[in-house]
């Protein structure tokens, strides 16, 4: 078994705001003690004014890996369907050069609409979306190991959804963190399920950090569920810290 600290992640939601606070936020985040400074892979708001402010994600993934020194980075998730997995995998090797080792591939396999219809990707069916991330996957793995120079340290791959038949058994196989957005009932249940496609694998289900968003009403019970990394998020036009300030202070006393 591995016996894990609890880390408090931050995602950074790139929305109704410029990048200049963008880019305070995160130096605040990271002074404050986070562990992990997150964003999201999507190209329009997902609340508020539909057409408001918004950012990429992978360039500023770039950007924070220059403008940050301690916390990892990463997105909450990646969207497989917006980028070649060979690309992907070079921008992920490419940025964990550039952060000296502090990303996280997170990664899922989409569902925002209108991300696809107005950027051009076809949107499928979840099934299809699915079956393309797990094509993708050992495509990523593959090219990492070609590309010269190498990433600096296998890089940890975050995979977040709950699809019991295909998302949890690609978990298994491929991820050093799985992010449920469950209730801790149904988290409960799919860890069940998670550790069942890690037996037929022949893989310790404790090798795969249980990553979940951070809810002051039930953190208590997750925590005794085996979560060990808990995302807060915040976003524009005033980005707010201070439930993230709460969190780590009740990581801290964990810890201690």
């Amino acid at each position: 078994m591995i016996d894990r600290r609890v880390r408090i992640g931050l995602q950074l939601q790139p929305q109704h705001m410029d990048y200049a606070t963008i880019r305070r936020t995160a130096a605040e985040a990271e002074e404050a003690g986070v562990d992990v400074l997150f964003n999201w892979d999507h190209f329009f708001p997902l609340s508020g004014e539909p057409d408001g402010l918004h950012f990429e994600c992978w360039t500023m993934l770039a950007a924070w890996a220059e403008s940050t020194s301690r916390v990892e980075i990463g997105a909450l998730v990646s969207c497989n369907s917006y980028r070649n997995p060979e690309l992907l995998a070079d921008m992920a090797r490419t940025v964990d050069h550039i952060s000296e080792g502090r990303l996280i591939l997170g990664i899922g396999s989409g569902w925002f609409e209108r991300d696809y219809t107005e950027y051009g990707y076809e949107f499928g069916t979840a099934g299809g979306r699915l079956d393309d991330l797990a094509t993708a996957l050992p495509r990523i793995e593959s090219r990492w190991e070609k590309l010269n120079p190498p990433p600096t340290r296998d890089i940890p791959v975050l995979i977040g959804g709950g699809g019991e038949k295909k998302t949890l058994r690609l978990t298994a196989k491929h991820a050093d963190i799985w992010h449920s957005f469950s209730d801790p009932e149904t988290l409960e249940r799919k860890l069940g399920i998670l550790g069942q496609h890690c037996a037929d694998l022949g893989r310790d289900p404790s090798e795969i950090e249980i990553s979940v968003m951070g809810k002051t009403e039930n953190r208590d019970r997750m925590y005794e569920l085996g979560a060990r990394l808990f995302t807060v998020h915040t976003g524009g036009p005033t980005p707010d810290l201070t439930e993230l300030r709460e969190f780590l202070a009740w990581r801290d006393k964990l810890n201690a």
